[in-house]
């Protein structure tokens, strides 16, 4: 079996450190709204 060695591809080119930031806070801010709503609902179950 012919394998490629894991390398970077030279062609690739680097992810700006704005577009990584922005990708977390667009999947984080609503991960984290519903995972605070989940528990505030889950704590009126047991009052």
């Amino acid at each position: 079996m012919d394998q490629k060695p894991l390398t970077s591809d030279s062609n690739a080119a680097p992810s700006s450190t704005g577009a990584v930031a922005f990708a977390w806070l667009f999947v984080g801010i609503p991960l984290v709204w519903g995972v605070s709503q989940t528990f505030i609902k889950a704590l009126a179950l047991f009052q």
